[in-house]
């Protein structure tokens, strides 16, 4: 487990000590650079940082559309399952949550999968709670033969697998993995999970080697930003990736930028918008600039979690990957409910006005750039 193994290396006290120590030299120095090294990056995202905004904004737009184009994938989670067999204090899907409990029959799959259609989605990422043996590899392996051949190029967000799971995931035609470290320090980790498998910090740090061993074509990462110290996990984030490329060049990488929302019966979420822990959206834009700029090849995420306002705004400046009118409940498209939410959104537009902001940005929505080989030829 050679990613994981190089993680668990890192000492965060020092990183947090290197981050907070940068002065305005090191971020000069850093964006004076045109390859980044991880002191580097940390020197972007430090407190000194935040003085260059401006610069660091107009070197990641540059970037961005020097290596994607004038363009902005479109995708939308589609959750089958709020079943969970884990305690986690952040998540509206936790076990103890009195919440109505319901798995997604392949038939309502199906119906959620042309409700999506119809909104023009190609690209969709199939979501559940983590409980294996009521939502496990046969549910999985029942739902990807369903609807592989209605949908362009299928991601998945589930509890982490083994190799060989992943292995027959993906000659069911599975696309990506996204598995969230949600924190890199492992006593705050142990303070969020306590109950269920997912407690397993090392199993989860580990799914990264799994999925690129398996030869999946793309890994999500991520931290949930405001758990524990957003710079430092961003830091680990940020190296996780650089990882990953090194060690399995096969697979692209994802980064997003999930900051913890507020849920039902959630107490660490409650408190959201007032945790001290929660980057602010200065800070997420110094930081999606910075991961760009540290690792021009890599898909940077963001979710509907986002205000419009703040999502338009960052557009153009480093963002590759977008949800829109996004359901966190399972069979929300068909027949929504928020009764059934894991989290609380706040970009609540049309696709159509989605697709509209991005149009005022100079930029084309794009549903769909990748087939199967078999559909090319």
């Amino acid at each position: 487990m050679k990613v994981a193994q190089a993680l668990m290396q890192q000492d965060l006290s020092h990183v947090a000590m290197s981050i907070n120590s940068k002065t305005a030299g090191d971020v000069e120095r850093a964006l004076g650079k045109d390859t980044l090294s991880l002191d580097d990056f940390m020197a972007l995202i430090s407190p000194a940082g935040a003085k260059y905004l401006e610069a660091m904004a107009y070197r990641a737009k540059a970037m961005t559309r020097h290596r994607f184009g004038n363009t902005m994938q479109l995708f939308v989670p589609l959750y089958l399952s709020n079943l969970c067999a884990n305690e986690c204090t952040y998540c509206g899907f936790t076990m103890s949550n009195r919440i109505k409990r319901k798995t997604l029959s392949i038939s309502e799959v199906l119906t959620e999968i042309e409700a999506i259609k119809d909104l023009g989605f190609s690209q969709v990422l199939l979501v559940t709670g983590e409980h294996e043996t009521k939502v496990g590899m046969e549910y999985f392996e029942q739902t990807l033969s369903a609807i592989r051949e209605k949908v362009s190029y299928l991601m998945m967000e589930v509890q982490p697998l083994k190799r060989e799971q992943y292995e027959t995931l993906k000659q069911l035609g599975l696309d990506a993995v996204l598995v969230y470290q949600e924190t890199y320090s492992p006593q705050h980790y142990a303070n969020y999970h306590t109950r269920g498998k997912k407690q397993d910090f090392l199993w989860r740090l580990e799914a990264s080697d799994r999925i690129g061993k398996a030869g999946i074509d793309k890994i999500g990462i991520g931290a949930l930003l405001g758990l524990g110290d957003w710079r430092v996990d961003s830091a680990m984030t940020a190296l996780h990736g650089k990882l990953i490329q090194q060690h399995y060049w096969q697979s692209r990488v994802s980064i997003a930028f999930p900051r913890l929302r507020s849920c039902e019966g959630n107490s660490t979420g409650g408190n959201a918008l007032t945790n001290r822990k929660l980057p602010n959206e200065r800070d997420l834009l110094q930081l999606i600039c910075a991961h760009r700029i540290f690792n021009p090849q890599a898909e940077l995420s963001l979710s509907t979690r986002e205000s419009a306002v703040f999502r338009d705004g960052v557009m153009p400046l480093g963002i590759t990957s977008m949800s829109a009118a996004s359901q966190t409940q399972p069979g929300g498209y068909s027949a929504p409910s928020k009764a059934l939410n894991q989290f609380d959104i706040d970009d609540n537009r049309s696709v159509s006005d989605v697709v509209s902001a991005l149009s005022m940005k100079g930029l084309e929505p794009v549903w769909k750039d990748w087939m199967p080989f078999t559909e090319r030829v």
